[in-house]
């Protein structure tokens, strides 16, 4: 197969610790810190490369933080496209609390990129993706870039073939939303399926309705709305199904979201339908939350899952 590129705009050195109690005021003791390369489409990168599969990772990437996040992603065996740009690398940081279990997610926002940078941002993407079948856009969209830059990435990768599965959120997820211009493949969570369809889809048939709603107005050809421990709707013109796997021990869910989008990107990549790419990007986001901090998954674990996951088709009406 040939790799599924990722890009990512506004990356971030993850970095996740814990300590005995979370209180308010003393400085708090912390355990040794685990370092990772993070943001979204480099998470899809990893995981892909956990799973089995090639990806390589588009990246923006500057300041003094640069150099430690390529360091990390050459540690994991990511190949990566590094595309400079004067804003710093951000930092993002998770604390888990011993006591409670509980964890804290902590993220700060990107510096701004300019409007040169923007457009070698495109130029590179056009590069890199140069006969592909599979583009990732995972993430949040760096501040300075346009709201309709997810959007003209698609117009400019589908006249060459290259189809673009999306997940991202905010004022981009607001944009593709608003002015469809049908990715390949759009992902959602719980939360921003409700926020985009402005009430609460509390069942599998809202979610459902909700993602046929969005397949026939030209969003995506294929929608996917995660449902956190009930798995996963799809919903396509030919397709409408619910994947769902066995319970697991929840010890982070940083990642997991990307997992799911990595696996089943792999799963199309490797010329898998929809329903078993949904089964493995259920089984690989179960993987994930079972690991610790900014840990992925295990490529073990997510084949073990995958035997697991159940699917069952969802018929209108």
């Amino acid at each position: 197969m040939q790799p599924v590129l990722t890009i990512t705009t506004n990356p971030a050195v993850d970095m996740a610790t814990s300590v005995e109690k979370v209180v308010a005021g003393p400085k708090l003791r912390c355990g040794s810190p685990r370092w990772d390369p993070g943001g979204g489409g480099i998470n899809v990168a990893r995981a892909i490369r956990k799973l089995g599969g090639d990806a390589t990772a588009l990246v923006a990437v500057g300041g003094t933080m640069a150099e430690r996040l390529l360091s990390l992603l050459e540690v994991e065996g990511v190949p990566f496209i590094p595309v400079p740009v004067g804003a710093e690398t951000r930092i993002s940081f998770a604390v888990t609390d011993e006591t409670t279990g509980e964890q804290y997610r902590f993220g700060v926002p990107g510096e701004p990129v300019t409007d040169q940078e923007c457009q070698s941002l495109k130029e590179s993407i056009a590069i890199a993706a140069k006969g592909l079948p599979i583009a990732v856009f995972s993430g949040s969209v760096a501040p300075g870039l346009p709201i309709g830059f997810v959007s003209d990435l698609n117009r400019a990768l589908h006249p060459t073939g290259t189809r673009l599965i999306v997940d991202t959120s905010a004022a981009a997820l607001d944009d593709l939303l608003a002015r469809p211009v049908g990715v390949f493949v759009l992902r959602l969570d719980q939360k921003e399926s409700e926020i985009a369809a402005n009430r609460s889809l509390d069942t599998l048939e809202d979610a459902r309705n909700f993602a046929a709603e969005l397949v026939r107005k030209g969003v995506a050809d294929v929608v996917v709305m995660g449902r956190g421990a009930e798995g996963s709707v799809l919903v396509s013109k030919e397709l409408e199904v619910h994947a769902w796997g066995p319970t697991v021990k929840v010890r982070s869910k940083i990642g997991a979201g990307d997992t799911f989008v990595g696996a089943f990107a792999l799963s199309l990549a490797r010329g898998e339908g929809l329903e078993i790419a949904l089964k493995r990007g259920v089984a690989g986001a179960a993987a994930t939350v079972g690991t610790e901090g900014t840990a992925l998954c295990r490529q073990e674990d997510a084949d073990a899952l995958f035997e697991q996951c159940k699917s069952e088709k969802l018929n209108a009406g």
